[in-house]
């Protein structure tokens, strides 16, 4: 703490970037944390961030995408295959949180009367026009497809979060479309993400893809991501990722460095 914060109040979110006001000054230097140097063995180059200015963003663990009797069970779906990544993120997130690693679910959780969701969006769940679309009860036990603070739009119970945890409703395929997600990244000060989630080749991706055109560093845990498309589509995603918005590696390179962090 410097010496125009010693005798003032702190006012903000976060105390790293709060301000520090009395009643004759207002300094706006923030307590920046330690830099805590991490290399991840990533490809196709290894990176070198600071773990405190590094999130995760989980994209769509929810029940209508990874759970038996939700949306993407009722048409059909493999929803088995969108539950690989609850058991390395098992692993993973005790260890992110343990070093204050903020963790950020960004789940798609329609408001109930649709209000801002366009014609395209409905045509995305309901493609003919015919079935069960966003916002209608799923027949099996009532639910309406994606709508916030309903079971179909709730993260899968073996990833429960924590009280610590930051909880973010999206709209769209990407996470950061008309919502708060990059404001909240900023305020924490955040500079790398890490991805995981499901679909691989579409929420996940296009959350990253923007995240990369805001300015952000972006990784991609490989075995933290899932998708029940043709396997061609996440071999096209990594590709993409490495060549033009990114890393890519596995959850396990990143416990790894963690780990490696004076000698843990």
């Amino acid at each position: 703490m410097t010496q125009y914060q010693n005798h003032s109040n702190a006012i903000g979110t976060y105390a790293h970037t709060a301000w520090h006001a009395s009643p004759t000054t207002v300094s706006m230097l923030e307590a920046t944390k330690p830099v805590v140097p991490v290399k991840i063995d990533t490809q196709p180059q290894h990176v070198i961030t600071d773990l405190n200015k590094t999130a995760i963003i989980i994209v769509d663990m929810q029940n209508d995408f990874c759970t038996e009797k939700g949306w993407v069970d009722h048409i059909g779906g493999n929803y088995a295959i969108d539950r690989q990544p609850i058991a390395p993120l098992q692993q993973l997130l005790p260890t992110l949180r343990a070093h204050d690693v903020p963790v950020i679910w960004v789940n798609w959780g329609n408001r109930a009367d649709l209000a801002n969701t366009p014609a395209n969006q409905h045509h995305l769940y309901k493609p003919t026009g015919q079935g069960i679309g966003l916002g209608e009860a799923l027949p099996e036990h009532g639910s309406h497809v994606l709508e916030k603070d309903s079971w179909a739009a709730a993260i899968v119970d073996e990833l429960a979060p924590e009280a610590s945890d930051i909880l973010v409703d999206k709209y769209r395929i990407s996470g950061f479309w008309d919502t708060e997600l990059d404001s909240i990244l900023r305020n924490l000060g955040i500079k790398t993400i890490l991805f995981a989630g499901v679909n691989t080749d579409q929420c996940v991706l296009h959350t990253l893809t923007d995240a990369n055109f805001l300015g952000y560093g972006c990784i991609m845990l490989k075995d933290c991501c899932a998708t029940s498309s043709p396997d061609f589509c996440t071999e096209a995603t990594i590709w993409n990722v490495k060549k033009c918005f990114g890393f890519v590696c596995d959850s396990t390179d990143v416990l790894s460095s963690i780990q490696n962090i004076a000698g843990e």
